[in-house]
């Protein structure tokens, strides 16, 4: 066994939660790495544990489906273990010579892992502002696996402005005014980065990204499966994830609540798009929306389907889902 260095990052949390990493072990077994911890923290909470690796004067942020054992969200407890194997990036790298940040976050809500990549954004078949087709390029991200709900909004605010009332139903009657005063204390809060997702972020993931089947809707082609809509609700919102998820394990990317993206909208932001990570115009008078709501018809709750509002107009049929980039 040979030793290898590691330089640790501590993001200590406060009125959330508050958490540690000790007892750190490091090892090179053959062609793999082994990192040993013991993860400090409120026993009922579950926190993310991220990592970045320098070698050479390169850093990178290691494939997760690299990475085994305690990476991700991660309990706290004794004896937690990563190893990474560096050959398997595909790059020619041994184990020999790494750096590494090792960085402990509380885990506010459950996020998928969205590899980036290249995909048809628009419906040719849908309204004027759908089109044209065209090829957009998105790197990787993370977005949340359900609907920010009222107990994470409660959490961070200390409010709820829903119409319909239950811990685990979407937020809604936030604006995208509302959410940027709650992006701000989040982040604050757990050291990360969160925010809404741009327009191409969101329809990638909601077509089920490099994973994609080619659906109507984000998981299917039958509405009644993946979407609370119009036809459906019985007129109000319901709890998150309990329609079928999509290609990637998302759930009500359509219908439940509009969801806030960050972009301006623009009608015809199709035609002059950029390929890579479009993130729409530098100014505007209104924010696009996306995945249809409980009030609305199955229309809106196709992945290629754009709305918009005002800033600061808030609705029961408005809610969002976050977005943390690496």
């Amino acid at each position: 066994m040979k030793k290898i260095i590691l330089f640790l990052l501590l993001i200590l949390g406060n009125s959330l939660s508050a958490q540690q990493i000790t007892n750190l072990k490091q090892t090179i077994e053959n062609s793999r790495i082994i990192i040993n911890y013991d993860l400090i923290g409120d026993a009922d909470k579950t926190y993310d544990i991220s990592i970045t690796a320098t070698k050479d004067g390169e850093t990178i942020t290691p494939n997760p489906k690299m990475l085994g054992f305690d990476y991700g969200s991660v309990t706290p407890g004794k004896e937690k273990k990563i190893w990474w194997v560096p050959a398997l990036e595909g790059r020619g790298w041994d184990a020999e010579g790494w750096v590494f940040n090792l960085k402990v976050a509380y885990n506010f809500c459950d996020m998928v892992f969205v590899k980036g990549g290249t995909f048809k954004m628009g419906d040719s078949y849908g309204s004027s502002d759908e089109k044209p087709v065209h090829t957009v390029t998105v790197g990787d991200f993370y977005i949340g696996k359900y609907e920010v709900t009222q107990a994470e909004w409660k959490a961070v605010m200390g409010n709820n402005p829903s119409k319909f009332k239950g811990d685990d139903l979407p937020v809604a009657n936030v604006s995208w005014n509302d959410i940027q005063k709650f992006l701000k204390k989040l982040n604050k809060l757990t050291g990360y980065t969160y925010r809404l997702p741009t327009e191409a972020e969101w329809e990638y993931a909601a077509r089920g990204g490099n994973k994609s089947k080619g659906y109507k809707y984000a998981g299917s082609n039958d509405v009644d499966k993946v979407a609370w809509h119009y036809a459906n609700s019985g007129n109000k919102t319901h709890p998150v994830g309990t329609k079928q998820p999509n290609e990637l394990g998302i759930y009500d990317m359509s219908g439940n609540v509009w969801e806030w993206c960050n972009d301006w909208y623009y009608e015809k932001y199709y035609k002059i798009s950029p390929t890579n990570n479009p993130t729409g115009l530098l100014r505007g008078e209104q924010r696009v929306l996306r995945s249809g709501s409980w009030n609305y018809s199955n229309y809106g709750c196709r992945v290629a389907d754009r709305s918009l509002n005002y800033p600061p107009s808030s609705y029961s049929y408005s809610g969002f889902r976050l977005v943390r980039a690496f």
